[in-house]
């Protein structure tokens, strides 16, 4: 059964007890924090799954951690965490379960859910998905003039593009470097053109990954991809060179996609939730079924953590609740994710979606209006990129950024002291984020009195240092269930639906109705005025207006 959810959390005690708080412990500097408190660094470390979270930089004290954990209790988080896990339909605006934890089960696991074992059918995926991807792999199967594939290119959009996209960047050391995955995603034509340049119609093969096979975007990028590869090879070609993720048999054949060619899944897992589910099968393909089930058993060990752990210790409990009290009791409106690793270079751009899409609501779950800040706004850049770009806002700018700071000990490309130089910027950057430096010290350096204020660093922006030993396929998978859950938290606590995302539909569809006001020139007097003026520039800028 699910559980109701609380009053509106500003009502509750410890959202008193916390709002005190951030006019005492919120007020004090971090530096005094760390300076006064010698054992916070292992007090505040937890572990997890091989995953390391160190919150002494953040602006909390034991009294915040302990209302912060009174707050989760008076909103029942862990409630819902076991409504959740257990398939009760948490997502009620949609009502569904919200399974995703479903996906990572291990073999001979089994979950009812409205009387129906869900691990069996995501078992069947999984082996299809592998004895496919094993095919592929070994050049069993090849395309329609008998050559091996190559390139894989995946055609998706949101969570049917960044979770794969994400992670084949992020365990391209595990890849089969004799097949290139690529991933198309923007309607813009040059994304599907600039991919599609270099490669062979004879040795490529699309994956196609939208769950109605009807996303308009995915759909006009694969419609394209298909005219591409009949010009070179035929209608006959299409079978052996398209494959589908998705539940739509008739439109996947209709396409002519062999329906047996097809993987699916379910309305239980959310598109950013999926990457896991059969919208990896390009990362099955890349790294193998093997690795692919290391990711899987990663976010499994997080998911069981999460599932048991004492309060205390959890760290997706404890990472949630604290995103809470900095945006609602420091009033901190955006999370910068610092991953110093170039494997992860799209997991900020995965973090949004997975984040602001989830939390970025502004209704409670009753359909009342929340009366407290939710969801951050996340961005971020790989370092060392990031120092030489935006850090000068961070550490000197007057708006604080919260910032999660993610080090990876061991790198399979050791050159140098290249490795030992990254880990030393950042730890450098937390440092000076978290303590920052004062007139004094740059004075004693030899400063002219001119320049020292300018030098100064105010610091006192609250830093998590998430470090993990090496960013292979398990840690991978523990390291997004640990986002994915500290986002469950969030959401709970502050009584919205984390699982629906009602806020893109409607631009969607508008698009259309501007798009048939382009293409026929009728319909542009229901546009608004602004609209139906820029409608006129852009047909008068391509040529168009008679």
């Amino acid at each position: 059964m699910t559980p109701t959810f609380s009053a509106d959390p500003t009502t509750q005690p410890a959202w008193s007890r916390l709002t005190a708080l951030g006019a005492t412990v919120g007020s004090s500097t971090i530096r005094s924090l760390l300076e006064t408190e010698p054992a916070r660094p292992e007090a505040m470390t937890v572990s997890a799954a091989g995953v390391h979270l160190d919150l002494s930089r953040q602006r909390i004290d034991h009294d915040v951690l302990t209302a912060l954990q009174a707050l989760a209790a008076e909103q029942r988080v862990l409630e819902h965490r076991d409504a959740m896990l257990a398939g009760a339909h948490v997502n009620a605006t949609e009502d569904r379960s919200v399974l995703h934890t479903a996906l990572r089960l291990p073999p001979g696991a089994h979950l009812a859910v409205d009387g129906h074992d869900v691990a069996s059918d995501v078992h069947e995926v999984l082996t299809r998905m592998a004895a496919w991807s094993d095919a592929v792999r070994s050049g069993e199967w090849r395309g329609a003039t008998g050559q091996r594939i190559t390139d894989i290119v995946n055609i998706g959009i949101g969570g049917s593009d960044l979770g794969p996209a994400m992670a084949y960047l992020a365990l391209r050391h595990y890849s089969d470097r004799a097949l290139t995955c690529h991933f198309v995603s923007n309607v813009d034509p040059t994304d599907l053109t600039e991919v599609l340049r270099p490669l062979d119609p004879a040795t490529t093969l699309f994956i196609i990954a939208s769950k109605t096979f009807t996303t308009q975007e995915t759909m006009t990028n694969a419609a394209a991809a298909r005219d591409w590869l009949v010009a070179a090879h035929g209608e006959s070609a299409v079978s052996r060179h398209f494959v589908a993720v998705s539940t739509s048999a008739d439109l996947v054949a209709a396409f002519g996609i062999d329906p047996a060619n097809m993987f699916g899944f379910w309305d239980w897992v959310g598109g950013r939730y999926s990457m896991e589910a059969a919208i990896g099968l390009s990362t099955m393909v890349a790294i193998g079924p093997t690795e692919y089930r290391s990711m899987l058993d990663g976010f499994h060990a997080m998911d069981v953590h999460f599932a048991t752990a004492e309060p205390s210790s959890n760290l997706p409990l404890l990472m949630g609740l604290v995103a809470v009290w900095n945006r609602d009791f420091l009033g901190i409106a955006t999370t910068a994710v610092l991953p110093y690793s170039q494997y992860l270079s799209r997991f900020p751009a995965y973090l949004q979606q997975l984040t602001m899409e989830s939390n970025g609501k502004s209704v409670r779950i009753d359909g009342s209006p929340v009366a407290c800040e939710t969801g951050a706004i996340f961005w971020g850049e790989p370092g060392t990129n990031g120092q030489h770009s935006f850090y000068q806002l961070l550490h000197q700018g007057t708006s604080t950024v919260a910032c999660d700071v993610v080090v990876v000990a061991h790198t399979p490309n050791a050159l140098g002291r290249q490795q030992d130089m990254l880990v030393a910027n950042a730890l450098a950057q937390a440092s000076v984020l978290a303590r920052g430096r004062t007139a004094d010290e740059v004075r004693a350096d030899g400063t002219p009195a001119d320049l020292v204020e300018h030098k100064v660093m105010p610091g006192n922006r609250p830093t998590s240092v998430i470090m993990v030993r090496e960013l292979d396929p398990y840690t991978l998978g523990a390291l997004v269930a640990l986002y994915e859950h500290s986002v469950f938290v969030q959401g709970a606590v502050w009584g919205i639906n984390s699982f629906d995302q009602w806020g893109v539909e409607l631009g969607k569809k508008v698009a259309l109705g501007i798009l048939s006001a382009i293409e026929t020139a009728a319909g542009a007097d229901e546009l608004d005025s602004a609209t139906a003026h820029s409608v006129s520039q852009y047909l008068n800028l391509t040529e168009r207006r008679s």
